[in-house]
C-alpha cells in the first residue's frame, strides 16, 4: 500500500521534446494527484530545470517561486531567422554571417546587459483577451504587445570567445536574467544587432531563484514503473521550501 502523500516540490531536469505540461501530467500519474502545476514553462525544445509542485499546499506557492532570477545556457545559430525565433518555426530569412570579430560580439552583448525593454514574441503563452499569443499567430494574426521591462544581469560567451564566421555559425551564451525575460527574443535581438540575424537552437535552464539542478529528478525517469519512489526520494517539503524563500 502506498504511503499517504499531501504535498511536495520537485526539481525536474526536463529533456528536449516533451512540453512542460507533459512533465506535469507524468507527475500526476506517478503520484495519483490532480492538483499539480509548474513554476515557469520551458518550451518543448528546451531542457533543464522545471519546478513542479504537487498538492494544494505546494501549488499555492507557485507565484512566489517564479519571482527569482533565472540562469540559462543558450546557443544561437547566426545567419538564420525563424518565425518563432527558435528551431520550431519556419525559416523566414537567411543572411550572410561574414566575419564577426570577438570585440564586435562583445560590444553587441554589452548593449543588452542591465535594464532593457523587451517585446514579447508573438509565438508565446502570454495572454491577449484570454488566449495565448501563439493562438493568434498560428492563424496569421500578429498581436504585438507593449515592450516590458526586464533586467539582464549576466550575458557572456561560454564558448571559446573567438571570432565567428561562415554559414550557421553558433554563439553560446550564459545568461542570468529577471523573470519574464524571453531568451528567444533576446536571441533575435542579438542577431539583428550583429547584422546577420539569429535564432535560438538550444536552451538549458540551470537555475531558477534558489533552485538548481542539484538533486534533480531526470525527466526520463518519470516514465519508469517506479517513478513515484524516484520522485519521493528527492521531494522537497512545503516547510523546506518556505525556509528557502
Amino acid at each position: 500500500m502506498e504511503d499517504p502523500f499531501e504535498a511536495a516540490i520537485f526539481v525536474i531536469d526536463k529533456p528536449a521534446g516533451p512540453t512542460s505540461f507533459k512533465m506535469v501530467s507524468a507527475v500526476k500519474r506517478a503520484l495519483h494527484l490532480k492538483k499539480v502545476g509548474h513554476a515557469g514553462t520551458l518550451d518543448p525544445f528546451a531542457t533543464g530545470l522545471l519546478i513542479i509542485c504537487a498538492g494544494r499546499p505546494a501549488t499555492r506557492l507557485i507565484s512566489k517561486m517564479m519571482d527569482g532570477q533565472k540562469e540559462y545556457l543558450a546557443t544561437l545559430c547566426l545567419g538564420i531567422e525563424t518565425e518563432t525565433f527558435d528551431p520550431e518555426g519556419a525559416i523566414v530569412q537567411r543572411s550572410p554571417v561574414g566575419e564577426l570579430k570577438a570585440d564586435k560580439i562583445e560590444e553587441c552583448l554589452s548593449s543588452f546587459r542591465g535594464a532593457q525593454l523587451q517585446v514579447p514574441p508573438i509565438y508565446s503563452a502570454l495572454k491577449h483577451q484570454g488566449k495565448p499569443l501563439y493562438h493568434y499567430a498560428r492563424q496569421g494574426i500578429s498581436i504585438v504587445k507593449e515592450p516590458r521591462p526586464v533586467f539582464i544581469e549576466t550575458l557572456e560567451r561560454s564558448d571559446n570567445g573567438r571570432d565567428l564566421s561562415g554559414d550557421d555559425a553558433h554563439l553560446t551564451l550564459r545568461i542570468v536574467c529577471s523573470k519574464g525575460t524571453y531568451i528567444r527574443s533576446l536571441a533575435y535581438d542579438i542577431g539583428r544587432s550583429l547584422g546577420c540575424g539569429a535564432h535560438l537552437i538550444q536552451l538549458r535552464r540551470t537555475r531558477s531563484g534558489c533552485f538548481t539542478l542539484d538533486n534533480c529528478v531526470p525527466g526520463v525517469e518519470l516514465l519508469l514503473p517506479d517513478a513515484r519512489q524516484r520522485l519521493l526520494a528527492k521531494a522537497l517539503s512545503v516547510d523546506d521550501l518556505l525556509n528557502l524563500l
